[in-house]
């Protein structure tokens, strides 16, 4: 296993040094991911850039070896990655990216830290049952919500929904397709009144795999939309909440305790 290079990641474990880390920063976006690299991280090493699945090692303010490490978009994509990155010896995974809020009282601007999923993903049911809980890592999220307090961020912890799809899928008709099935009419509404904060498009496939392969798992959200309002993404807020889902995250892994 040492010597192979993985397909998709496009490293393997013998390019992560004598001290090869076992927590992973993930973001969708290849640019965060350069972003939490270059402004949070010391000693900064590209390790890949392989189909846009950008991935850096550098280190921590305690000296912990770290990754930032790009999923891609979607559940698909990032089922990909993670399974490579458990692989080569990741053994925490703290998902950073962005969602929309459907709850009047969990505003743009803040974030969300999701203490669990209701997973509408076919990539999950690949990796387990329909039934299987999609749950995030208790000591992680613990972690997260500690760093959020500390930081004096506004968050929420609670219930996201993770679907696959950014229009059909989270009822949005202001699209190319403005037409949606009938099981998707009032679903925003139905999930509200199940008390779920959010929609995003990964944690839901994280969560179970990190069940079934047996490594943790939490997710930090910057909320970028406002459902109760409108369709459309705030960009005024969005940097904002995104640096604070960032930071956050980075402060978390900073302050957890060496996990094997």
């Amino acid at each position: 296993m040492a010597s192979k290079r993985f397909y998709h990641i496009g490293f393997g474990q013998e390019d992560l040094g004598a001290l090869p880390p076992s927590i992973a920063l993930l973001s969708g976006d290849p640019e965060r991911a350069h972003l939490i690299a270059q402004t949070h991280l010391r000693d900064v090493r590209l390790l890949s850039q392989n189909r846009g699945l950008n991935t850096y090692i550098g280190y921590l303010g305690n000296d912990r070896p770290i990754l930032s490490a790009t999923s891609g978009m979607g559940a698909p994509s990032l089922s990909i990655v993670v399974n490579e990155l458990v692989q080569v010896g990741i053994r925490q995974i703290i998902r950073i990216g962005t969602c929309g809020s459907i709850q009047p009282h969990v505003s743009v601007g803040s974030i969300i830290i999701s203490s669990a999923a209701l997973c509408r993903q076919g990539a999950a049911n690949d990796i387990a049952p329909v039934e299987y809980p999609a749950a995030a890592d208790p000591f992680l999220t613990v972690a997260l919500v500690k760093a959020a307090q500390d930081l004096g961020f506004e968050h929420h912890l609670g219930i996201t929904a993770s679907v696959d799809t950014f229009y059909e899928g989270q009822e949005r008709t202001d699209s190319a397709n403005p037409y949606l099935m009938r099981s998707l009419h009032g679903i925003t509404e139905e999930y509200r009144h199940l008390n779920i904060l959010n929609y995003e498009m990964e944690c839901g496939t994280l969560f179970k795999m990190a069940g079934v392969y047996q490594f943790a798992a939490a997710a930090v959200c910057g909320v970028v939309a406002q459902r109760t309002v409108s369709e459309n993404i705030i960009y005024p807020q969005k940097d904002i909440a995104v640096q604070n889902a960032i930071t956050t995250a980075v402060y978390a892994a900073t302050n957890l305790e060496k996990f094997d």
